[in-house]
């Protein structure tokens, strides 16, 4: 029977190793800094708002977070902020951009066991050398026959990237935790999009599931990720039964 999965394709943070939770520090650290000037609802309202409108200019990752807590501390401050505050946001940036890689569960030995079997890439947004540089600090390089680190995640993204690195988007599957970025869109273009949650999500990748969505999928931990794959295999066909 015909194998309908030619490549599998991985995000990076939150589905392969710990991230979130070091955003989360440095914005408590954030709020410590400006604990005179605002209260922590406002600070973080004021804060996200920021992030939502500064990803057209600076894209996710480390240095838009850490300027967006800067212009949030000029905003909140009325332009008064202290100089030693902003000095100590950037180095807050300088941390948080030098965080070391906690691998999460069953990563390392699924990664390994499906590159024996089938193209995996890595797709992720973010910072390019900040990305490089978890890659690199997580041992995972080598298993992935393609690293695609993009501005943003679309449709027309993960078309172009199964396209260049398999038969099309419908002989793929997506894995990640963010259902905005990885699982949606990878479906929209086609392709099976699995969602592995992640106890933390930022607020911006928050979305509805899409139950009805017939290669739409939702495992515990990656863990589940082979029993999967070796189902949607063995069906030789673009739908299964129920989830």
């Amino acid at each position: 029977m015909k194998r309908m999965l030619e490549a599998i394709g991985f995000d990076a943070d939150d589905t392969l190793w710990q991230n979130e939770q070091f955003f989360r520090i440095t914005e408590g650290r954030f709020h410590e800094l400006l604990n005179d000037y605002a209260a922590p609802d406002h600070l973080a309202e004021r804060l996200l708002a920021a992030e939502r409108r500064n990803l057209a200019r600076y894209g996710f990752g480390v240095k838009g977070f850490t300027l967006s807590m800067i212009e949030t501390a000029i905003e909140v401050t009325e332009a008064r902020v202290p100089a030693h505050i902003l000095r100590d946001i950037l180095e807050a940036g300088k941390e948080l951009h030098a965080h070391p890689i906690e691998l999460l569960p069953n990563v390392r030995q699924v990664v390994e066991r499906l590159a024996d079997t089938h193209r995996l890439l890595l797709i992720t947004k973010g910072d390019l050398f900040d990305q490089e540089r978890k890659l690199a600090q997580s041992g995972l390089g080598d298993l992935f026959d393609g690293v695609e680190i993009v501005s943003d995640k679309t449709p027309g993204t993960y078309a172009r990237i199964f396209r260049d690195h398999a038969g099309g988007a419908e002989a793929g599957l997506m894995a990640g935790n963010s259902l905005k970025s990885d699982v949606i869109p990878m479906i929209q273009a086609g392709g099976w999009g699995v969602h592995v949650p992640h106890g933390l999500t930022w607020a911006l990748e928050h979305a509805e599931a899409p139950r009805e969505a017939a290669r739409f999928r939702k495992i515990d931990d990656l863990g589940g990720l082979l029993p999967l794959v070796e189902e949607i295999n063995a069906a030789g066909s673009g739908s299964l039964g129920s989830r």
